[in-house]
């Protein structure tokens, strides 16, 4: 994982919208944030974040056959952050591709570059979720200026001798419902150049807070059961990090114990496509997941789009 160095407290933005501290505390559950410096870019954290994962999974770039970002906040149009990531890494063997499914982005990626290794067809992907809302949003709209982060996230996916366990998963899209949170784009319109507001970041909280708690609840159960599994089983679940009262309202619904589900939303806010991989490296490095066990992840946001992944946890063993 990688974070930028500049916090953003709930005290700071108190100078900048018409907000406090207890109001975002009791409607989030954020207490900070981290911003991106003026020369980070989606792809510059999503290279560190990607150089990490490699070093943890003891490979060489070169070793890495494809790289898949998911991120909805990319430099430029084209070429893709993936692409950047890979010269960057210098994984020059690599394919390379973006996914764009907004907060749910991570999970499909991570089914994506599953189907790969799952086939045969790829050894060694990476996947890389990596996010700069900052630079989308209204500062003077407490609605949304509030909710999200900057960070980046990646993981190693590699065949491995033998079933690893269950692996099923659940994506969906309901595009009737895309106008609850977008952001205009360059090409919406003939001859209109950018100015200030014509890419914020818009939504509208409740109606995405009802979507999520029903929608994300039926994914799991959905992907859980496609896995010969029942909610029980999960050992560890780790949301979208969107929203504490999203965060709890789910797990509550699903019976889950407040030990098996991972939140640092506190933190960081939402960093969108990279929360699930910035959460799950900081649940591995707090000894909250442990190998065999059964994990859940689940995304949802802008599309509106949702995934859910169970997987049994295999971490990489040194002689393999």
């Amino acid at each position: 994982m990688y974070i930028p160095r500049k916090v953003l407290t709930n005290r700071d933005l108190e100078a900048l919208v018409d907000t406090d501290d207890a109001w975002i505390q009791t409607r989030t559950g954020i207490r900070e944030r981290h911003i991106a410096a003026d020369n980070e870019t989606a792809s510059t954290m999503g290279i560190e974040a990607g150089r990490r994962a490699l070093a943890v999974a003891a490979l060489a770039p070169e070793e890495i056959e494809l790289v898949i970002a998911a991120t909805s906040t990319t430099e430029h149009i084209f070429p893709s952050c993936a692409s950047l990531a890979q010269h960057g890494l210098g994984a020059r063997n690599a394919a390379a591709f973006d996914v764009n499914a907004a907060c749910s982005g991570f999970v499909h990626a991570l089914v994506i570059g599953g189907q790969f290794v799952t086939t045969g067809a790829y050894k060694k992907v990476l996947i890389i979720g990596t996010e700069v809302y900052s630079r989308i949003l209204d500062w003077h709209d407490r609605s949304t200026c509030v909710l999200f982060g900057d960070g980046a996230g990646a993981v190693v996916l590699e065949a491995r001798k033998g079933s690893p366990g269950p692996f099923s998963f659940v994506l969906g899209s309901d595009g009737a419902r895309a106008d609850l949170i977008y952001a205009p784009g360059v090409c919406g319109a003939p001859n209109v150049t950018s100015v200030n507001g014509q890419h914020w970041l818009h939504m509208n909280g409740r109606e995405v807070y009802k979507f999520a708690v029903k929608t994300v609840c039926d994914a799991v159960l959905q992907a859980v059961a496609a896995a010969g599994l029942r909610i029980e089983d999960i050992d560890f679940f780790i949301p979208h990090q969107a929203n504490d009262r999203i965060i709890k309202a789910v797990a509550r619904n699903l019976g889950l114990p407040d030990d098996k589900v991972f939140s640092n939303v506190d933190r960081y806010g939402n960093t969108s496509s990279a929360s699930i991989p910035i959460a799950l490296c900081e649940a591995v490095e707090q000894g909250r997941l442990k190998d065999g066990d059964n994990l859940a992840m689940v995304g949802f946001g802008s599309g509106l789009s949702w995934g859910a992944v169970v997987m049994r946890w295999a971490p990489r063993l040194n002689d393999e």
